[in-house]
């Protein structure tokens, strides 16, 4: 009965994809997109497989803890709806909603996993409770983002859409991070959103009802899934409306805005106490020295003071854009994701020095480099375990590949390519 309730539901999904005008306006074919979305469920049910049969090993475990989590909130809307209703706006602490960057007795803090509970509890209605038929659900909904982004970078780099859906759809550590049954596929889908809505709205100098409703989920899923990415990302959000704005001096004001945000970073907790950010992310990385795993490694611990960050800048870049290693791998996916990063770090070699300049809006590339290198900066100042931080990275790994991808000559790459092997049978 489960694999007759799975297949119904895998056939009647690829169906919905070819007929959702979101997707199809990406002028990706029917068949293109239903692959796509084949890829994302098997990229789901692989993630599932691991943290069930590798979850201690893998730092995996968390998927399943979250779905009995979700049956639990299913059973509680059959035998106590009330309570299923009410539960996720109740405050447990006191004053626990005034801790809104805190990790400790926050009500913020706790409803990144008990939002994420309810949505799997509301798959479970349809799915009797199962975690693979839920995989199809959360693979529909999460497939959201990466069109979004597309769909955007389509219309920035013209004539490269199939260079562009590889970078946005196929990149491994996203399709697999995003992919399962987790929190990273939805709030991808919120970032993803928000982009769109603010490209597009600017640059056709109109907004709807539709819009303005897609911005107001993104916003949600970024403040309720990983609170703290909302601290990173209005600045950026603001550097880029004022470069839409005047975008000839683009570059001049997200660098002067980023200085006066640092500045305010550090001395905003003069004006109100609670805005302390230094010591919420100490706070968060003494939180995560707290844990131990398998690929937990030692680290500086940070201070909540302007000097200590400084000095702790390299150590944070180094944690976030180049780790894991080779020394670090343990298992399968950290082999993966040092194979990864390697190809990366070569992708952007290649980009330096094969890089044409086809790009139509510039406010938005350095939207998508100060956000993702502010995101990185923050992952690598709070996060001393590399399965969390690859994890954690690959919400930004397309904002960061797709641009980069997209301006690579890859024609001339392989006329350069092409030569040598020519000359070489030639000798």
């Amino acid at each position: 009965m489960e694999y007759l309730l799975f297949v119904a539901y895998l056939v009647l999904f690829a169906w919905l994809v070819t007929k959702v005008k979101f997707f199809t306006r990406t002028g990706l074919s029917n068949p293109q997109l239903i692959i796509l979305f084949l890829l994302k469920i098997m990229a789901g049910i692989f993630y599932g497989w691991i943290g069930l049969y590798y979850g201690g090993l893998a730092q995996m475990s968390d998927t399943w803890g979250y779905h009995a989590g979700s049956i639990h909130e299913y059973n509680l809307l059959l035998h106590n709806p009330k309570e299923y209703f009410t539960n996720l706006f109740r405050d447990p602490y006191d004053g626990g909603i005034t801790k809104f960057l805190t990790t400790t007795d926050s009500y913020w803090n706790d409803l990144k996993g008990n939002v994420f509970i309810k949505v799997l509890s509301v798959f479970n209605i349809l799915s009797f409770g199962n975690y693979y038929v839920n995989v199809i659900f959360y693979s529909f909904v999460s497939l959201f983002g990466p069109v979004a982004i597309f769909r955007v970078m389509k219309d920035v780099f013209p004539g490269k859409k199939q260079i562009l859906s590889l970078a946005a759809f196929l990149v491994p550590s996203f399709l697999y991070w995003a992919s399962g049954i987790h929190k990273e596929g939805l709030i991808f889908t919120g970032i993803s959103l928000i982009i769109y809505v603010i490209y597009f709205s600017t640059k056709e100098k109109k907004i709807n009802a539709t819009r303005i409703i897609c911005l107001l989920i993104g916003l949600l899923l970024i403040i309720s899934l990983r609170n703290f990415i909302i601290v990173v990302l209005v600045p950026a959000l603001f550097a880029w409306l004022l470069a839409i704005r005047w975008p000839k001096k683009s570059l001049a004001i997200f660098g002067s805005l980023y200085l006066v945000f640092i500045l305010l970073f550090f001395t905003a907790r003069y004006i109100n106490p609670r805005f302390d950010f230094p010591q919420a992310v100490v706070s968060k990385q003494q939180e995560f020295l707290k844990l131990v795993g398998h690929s937990t490694i030692p680290i500086r611990q940070l201070k909540p003071t302007a000097l200590s960050f400084l000095i702790n800048t390299p150590q944070a870049i180094n944690l976030s854009t180049i780790r894991p290693y080779p020394s670090d791998v343990r298992h399968i996916l950290s082999l993966a994701a040092a194979i990864e990063i390697n190809v990366l770090l070569l992708m952007f070699v290649l980009f330096l020095f094969f890089r044409t300049s086809s790009i139509n809006s510039k406010p938005l590339i350095y939207f998508c480099i100060f956000f993702s290198f502010s995101l990185l900066l923050a992952i690598g100042f709070s996060v001393n375990n590399l399965g969390a931080i690859v994890r954690y990275r690959s919400v930004i790994i397309p904002l960061l590949v797709i641009p980069m991808a997209a301006q690579i000559d890859w024609t001339r790459i392989n006329n350069v390519l092409f030569k040598n092997i020519k000359n070489k049978n030639n000798i």
